[in-house]
């Protein structure tokens, strides 16, 4: 059983929120900033509230009236923290972002709030220092000091420590991380996956409450950051706390994110769960930066709440519309949608025909044009229709394993027939040019 009422002010926002519940699972819903997230954080105990009380299967966690509140340690609670990954190309800003995270950069104006503490506020006049955030920090390049061995770097932020708790954290450390054989080496005596491996230990050693990860794989060649990437990944995750990683590798973002942040030239221009944002991009420039390369502008034949009909280049296409945000915009409107390269289809030649229910959408058409990428290839289809293509000599990109390359005979034959799912096609909301 739990018992939640509990009140929590900030300037600009204030949290007051009562409910019970049982042994059911409890959905907190709804809009972004609506203090669900808060919520969650009082309950862990990572805020604490300005008055009510919360009661979990007996115990109390908070009691404000009482001066009760008991340390996260102790409410035996599991608390699932997101590695948030900022994406986007060079110089959009990301790891600016970073360095006000950390102190390093005072912004000129707004607030930097982190687990109920406020880092800044430019309005009060407030910037907590670097070293009071309590933030773990890998930069580009790692930045390890040469002349320390790999224990002395480890625990390099532990210092003002008891030297037992010192040593012991960075052999805990060095451990975890399997560097205890290289405990006395210098860095230049080290690999790149090694000294990746130092950096993250020695920004994991104090303990942090939120790691910052700046492109901690850019300086590995791609088999190693490859490998890398998954072992990081069950490292944070095993670590269990907040991550805001910055990386313009579009893979990296999805396989070690859980939420992706989009930057475009200063700006953010969409946020969410990182299965939303490569389902359902909010605008032409977010498509592109996801790898979304087909943009294809048309026009409305018939919108319904399921489907979504459009005219493309003398050809009718169709769309399943958003169950959440239907797109009902009325016969003739300009409309763009997206479809990813790897979801275009080539229809097999030797089959009987096209399989009506994994091939729709289907196109005529010519190959003008390929890339080999090596172990993939890139097609740049022109269709069978009347007027310009849509992207200068071709129409869409159409991406397919190298193996399929050639048993299809692709280099030899270059008319075919393509097809596109209804649900891999997305279309962007607002009113196409």
């Amino acid at each position: 059983m739990m018992n939640v009422a509990v009140r929590k002010a900030y300037p600009g926002f204030t949290l007051d929120v009562a409910w019970d519940a049982g042994d059911e699972v409890v959905a907190l819903f709804g809009p972004s900033g609506a203090g669900k997230s808060l919520t969650l954080q009082c309950l862990a105990g990572l805020v604490r509230p300005d008055a009510g009380r919360i009661v979990v299967n007996g115990r109390i966690f908070d009691d404000v009236a009482r001066g009760v509140h008991l340390v996260p340690q102790a409410r035996r609670l599991g608390y699932v923290f997101q590695v948030v990954a900022l994406f986007g190309p060079s110089g959009a800003g990301k790891s600016l972002t970073l360095q006000c995270l950390a102190g390093l950069e005072r912004p000129d104006a707004g607030r930097i709030v982190v687990n109920g503490r406020i880092f800044d506020d430019v309005a009060r006049g407030v910037h907590l220092v670097p070293q009071a955030r309590r933030l773990g920090y890998v930069f580009q390049g790692y930045a390890l000091f040469p002349h320390l061995t790999v224990a002395e770097n480890v625990g390099f932020g532990l210092r003002g420590r008891a030297k037992a708790e010192r040593s012991r954290r960075t052999a805990a450390v060095l451990d975890r991380l399997e560097l205890a054989a290289l405990a006395g080496r210098r860095p230049r005596e080290l690999s790149g996956g090694q000294q990746q491996r130092v950096a993250l230990g020695r920004a994991l050693a104090p303990d942090p409450e939120v790691l910052l990860l700046d492109e901690p794989l850019s300086a590995l060649d791609a088999p190693l950051r490859r490998q890398l990437r998954g072992e990081l990944g069950a490292l944070l995750r095993e670590w269990g706390r907040t991550v805001v990683l910055v990386t313009h590798d579009l893979a990296e973002a999805y396989e070690l994110g859980d939420r992706l942040v989009l930057y475009e030239g200063g700006r953010l221009v969409q946020a969410g769960p990182k299965a939303e944002l490569l389902t359902r991009p909010a605008n032409e420039t977010v498509a592109r930066l996801l790898g979304m390369r087909n943009v294809v502008r048309g026009a409305v034949i018939k919108a319904t709440p399921d489907r979504v009909e459009i005219g493309w280049r003398g050809q009718t296409v169709e769309a399943v519309n958003s169950p959440t945000a239907p797109y009902l915009a009325a016969p003739g409107t300009p409309v763009t949608f997206v479809v990813r390269p790897e979801h275009v289809r080539l229809v097999r030649k030797d089959r009987t025909g096209p399989d009506p229910v994994h091939h729709l959408n289907l196109l005529r058409g010519v190959i003008v044009g390929e890339v080999d990428h090596g172990t993939a290839w890139t097609l740049l289809f022109r269709l069978d229709a009347p007027g310009s293509p849509s992207q200068g000599d071709y129409d869409l990109e159409v991406e397919i394993p190298r193996l399929v390359y050639e048993i299809l005979g692709i280099a030899r034959d270059r008319r075919w027939e393509v097809s596109m799912h209804r649900g891999a096609l997305e279309v962007l909301p607002g009113v196409g040019p």
